[in-house]
């Protein structure tokens, strides 16, 4: 299966780009991107994926105002042109790679999107995403994260809303590699020991002179799977971040935190904190495809042409009641506090998933919250 990119000197494998160098049916390339103007008021959420060994590839688009969500999902049949990214009425263009990129929907059940990014600093690459379920991998991914400003516009239902790139930010990432993506498989013999949870923090800030990009996982005993965290100065110098200690703040009787304080060392052992909180949640699990919603998952093939529009009511509570327990994106604000008594104001994404047993958050099991 040819396509434009094989024109390219971009090959790592003996075969065409279509290819995908695993054989896992779990293979995936994914963009994520999410946007909002500060106020708490509205969050966009949207990221189109490709999943070469189960021949789709889809997209979506999630708003949050006020107590609706409302969620656009497209769905098709794979192609192999790689460079013109796009499912049904939606589209990413990128105009200049690691640094321009726009996204269009057209008009699709009442929602619409024009929207351009702008990096405000450079890209940072992650470290590398690595689990395993007993001898098998289960996760095995690459990422990138970056901090921009939006500019454009969104119509919801005839309301035009203008993306002022003076106050509209947000950070995006692409990853790829293997992760659970599809129909579930085969159940096989339980896991051993059994998956019992994890524990997941990513927030990506903007702030006047430089972006945070951290990202922790940790085992239900509290160990570190993933431990990352980097500053990225406005002229390219990227900064690793000390071993941060976090404390998240939790709403009672909930997991759906209302911030949380960070404390890191800069590489010359001076303390920095951060103080985080969230303006606005989106559960990326009620209509996002990130588990949760079995009528929609990453990968799912739904047929050929496929479009829908669902709408849900977050004071449900069949909503609520499993709202809290998957990852949760939040419009975050940050305050950064430094040695020298200096403090800076950001913004961005504030992504935190408390699931099963946590020990060190004191959650025993899959329904403990917090007091």
């Amino acid at each position: 299966m040819l396509g434009p990119m094989d024109e390219f000197p971009v090959h790592q494998l003996p075969q065409p780009i279509a290819w995908p160098g695993s054989s896992d049916r779990n293979f995936y390339d994914r963009s994520y991107f999410n946007a909002h103007d500060r106020t708490g008021d509205i969050f966009v959420i949207t990221g189109i994926g490709y999943y070469p060994n189960l021949g789709v590839k889809d997209a979506f688009l999630l708003v949050r105002r006020g107590d609706v969500q409302t969620a656009v999902h497209l769905s098709d049949a794979i192609d192999g042109d790689r460079l013109n990214q796009h499912v049904g009425n939606y589209r990413v263009e990128v105009d200049e790679p690691l640094h321009k990129l726009r996204i269009v929907l057209d008009e699709t059940d009442g929602i619409a999107a024009n929207l351009t990014w702008n990096s405000l600093f450079d890209a940072v690459q992650e470290q590398r995403h690595v689990l395993r379920t007993g001898t098998r991998v289960t996760l095995d991914a690459q990422r990138f994260a970056q901090l921009g400003s939006w500019s454009g516009h969104l119509e919801i239902d005839g309301e035009m809303i203008t993306v002022d790139p003076d106050v509209w930010i947000g950070s995006r990432d692409r990853s790829w590699g293997i992760r659970p993506v599809g129909e579930a498989e085969p159940a096989g013999r339980p896991a051993d020991p059994p998956f019992e949870g994890m524990w997941w923090l990513y927030v990506p800030m903007a702030f006047e002179h430089f972006s945070i990009v951290l990202i922790i996982q940790e085992e239900p005993s509290g160990f570190r799977s993933l431990n990352d965290c980097t500053r990225i100065w406005k002229d390219g110098r990227i900064e690793q971040l000390g071993w941060p200690r976090i404390k998240i703040h939790y709403t009672s009787g909930t997991r759906i935190p209302t911030g949380a304080d960070i404390e890191a060392t800069a590489a010359d052992g001076s303390p920095v904190r951060f103080e985080v909180e969230s303006k606005l949640a989106c559960p990326i699990h009620v209509g996002g495809g990130y588990g949760g919603d079995s009528d929609w998952l990453h990968g799912m093939w739904k047929g050929e042409n496929f479009t829908e529009r669902l709408t849900y009511d977050m004071t449900d509570p069949a909503i609520v009641g499993r709202a809290g327990f998957g990852v949760i994106d939040h419009v975050g604000r940050a305050v950064c506090h430094a040695a020298d008594g200096t403090s800076s104001e950001g913004w961005g994404l504030f992504e935190h998933g408390a699931l099963g047993r946590h020990d060190p958050s004191g959650f025993a099991d899959w329904l403990t919250v917090a007091p």
